[in-house]
């Protein structure tokens, strides 16, 4: 069954897009909530009419999401957790947590449907956290878990591993 879609339909397209899904998908979930519409003769001449004002509001939307992505890629997040021996977490650490942490030390707005979170974190430490913004844009952030480090403490350390390094090299050669 063909529909337009009236809104961005995660895996599937975006406002205007005519897509083929089956007919208990469109009849139950998508008509009803008010995601699609049924391709007919005259939705689909209307849709023609609107495609410049969809267009519009596409660059729109990629403004947003690029200037968002600006804001939150290459940042870290700080979660504190109660850490166990050998580093194992007591608990987890969920994509709500890493929600409430981005909102609250970045001040940014996010959607904890869109934390790209393949399995929990329950592991202390530095893991890369994929936030899909919109479509094709995304951002990795870091989130740093039991650690009561701030940004410069992190930037720091790793500054004087990296001399270390560096001594390390000097002194082999």
């Amino acid at each position: 069954m063909k529909v337009i879609l009236l809104g961005e339909l995660r895996g599937k397209g975006g406002e205007g897009d005519v897509i083929d899904v089956a007919q208990g998908y469109a009849e139950n979930y998508l008509i009803p909530k008010k995601i699609a519409i049924l391709a007919t003769k005259g939705n689909l001449k209307q849709l023609e009419e609107r495609r410049n004002n969809i267009a519009k509001r596409e660059v729109k939307r990629m403004a947003d999401a690029n200037a968002l992505k600006e804001q939150l890629d290459g940042k870290n997040i700080t979660i504190d957790a109660k850490v166990g021996e050998e580093g194992q977490l007591f608990g987890s650490v969920t994509s709500a947590m890493i929600v409430a942490a981005i909102q609250e030390q970045l001040g940014v707005e996010f959607d904890r449907r869109r934390v790209e979170l393949n399995n929990p974190i329950k592991v202390a430490g530095a893991h890369q956290v994929t936030l899909s913004i919109y479509r094709d844009v995304n951002a990795v952030v870091t989130v740093l878990v039991g650690v009561n480090e701030t940004e410069e403490e992190v930037e720091a350390e790793e500054a004087e591993t990296e001399a270390a390094e560096v001594e390390t090299v000097e002194d082999a050669e």
